[in-house]
């Protein structure tokens, strides 16, 4: 039965998010505490983990279409889990360059106000993501318009981090290797939250049927509206 197949699919999808969390976490905590062999762990063994993870997932789909060529909702949820499949492949990447950058940090003196800008960004990243899989699991289609319009928050904390950083190179040329890294590192986070957001914005074209990549502002006025009537019911 379809069903049963989907039912194995999305349990699998759900384990591969688990595993690109796990890599996110390792990547900060191994810049945070300069773990070199926490780093190296995220590098040699999870990239390859996930690569691994990826390629079946995308056999399964394939194998599904084929064996029942399912129609309407079952076939967007299987073309929806194939995207995902490919933007948490494309996350581990990501976190294997923050390794990269940690990596290279290692021996330097810590940044320590950078450092606490770039946990707090990868706190809220790492919110994203769990939501964003805690919405398909749940099939919750107002907590992936929630995750949509955290997009913003994102950008906004990545562009304050990223003047930061400029401005000291500015005042410090010796630092410039230093923010150079922490930039890369900044970048490959926003990078995760941009998809995660589409995720986020699969679960309810999957749910619907409705493409929603191109209307982000209008989410963000809904989720707004949303929050400021459940404030004013609670006054």
């Amino acid at each position: 039965m379809i069903e049963e197949q989907l039912n194995k699919l999305k349990a699998k999808i759900v384990g591969y998010a688990y595993h690109v969390e796990s890599m996110l976490n390792k990547s900060i905590r191994g810049l945070v505490e300069k773990n070199s062999e926490l780093l190296d762990e995220v590098i040699r063994h999870d990239e390859k983990s996930a690569n691994k993870q990826e390629m079946n997932i995308d056999k399964n789909c394939v194998v599904i279409i084929a064996q029942y060529s399912p129609l309407a909702i079952n076939l967007r949820t299987i073309l929806m889990i194939m995207k995902m499949n490919n933007d948490l492949e494309r996350m581990a990447d990501h976190c294997v360059n923050i390794c990269r950058s940690a990596l290279d940090l290692t021996d330097e003196p810590n940044q320590m106000s950078i450092l606490v800008s770039i946990q707090s960004i990868s706190e809220q990243v790492n919110k994203m993501l769990k939501d964003s899989i805690n919405s398909f699991i749940e099939n919750d289609i107002n907590l992936a318009k929630d995750v949509c319009s955290r997009d913003k928050i994102i950008d906004e904390s990545k562009n304050n981090l990223m003047s930061e950083l400029i401005g000291i190179m500015h005042n410090d040329k010796s630092l410039i290797n230093i923010s150079l890294q922490y930039i890369d590192i900044t970048r490959n986070l926003e990078r995760i939250a941009d998809l995660t957001t589409n995720i986020a914005e699969d679960v309810v074209f999957a749910i619907d049927g409705v493409v929603i990549k191109h209307h982000k502002k209008e989410i963000q006025n809904e989720i707004t509206i949303e929050r400021e009537s459940e404030n004013i019911n609670k006054q």
